[in-house]
């Protein structure tokens, strides 16, 4: 079917269906101060547009929306049409807490009420 129309016609549709793709990603990958939409995320990796993303690598930041995902150490694994394949060498979900390494008390208060 896509032989039959002319090829600007064909452009514009290749170009719908990224922006589309874009608009529908809620995952972003953050390293340092910029930020790029994730296209698709499996347990092995994600992929980002090549026209938006430089070539990536190291470590970085995943995230949902506000919430931290994961920290993740990265590398780029191929170019599959316009979008770019990175493989992840290291993913930790990100805590919300730290560990602590003593013992609390179970009966601490756990907030204080203001005097009348």
């Amino acid at each position: 079917m896509s032989s039959f129309l002319p090829q600007s016609v064909r452009d514009e549709l290749a170009a719908a269906q990224k922006t589309a793709r874009r608009r529908r990603a809620t995952r972003v990958v953050h390293i340092g101060d910029e930020a790029f939409a994730i296209l698709e995320m499996t347990d092995r990796g994600f992929c980002v547009d090549l026209d938006d993303a430089p070539r990536l690598r190291g470590l970085v930041d995943i995230y949902d929306g506000p919430r931290h995902l994961y920290q993740a150490l990265i590398v780029a694994s191929e170019q599959v049409g316009d979008v770019m394949r990175y493989e992840f060498k290291r993913n930790t979900a990100a805590a919300l807490r730290a560990p602590v390494d003593f013992e609390t008390a179970n009966d601490q208060p756990v907030g204080f009420l203001p005097s009348p």
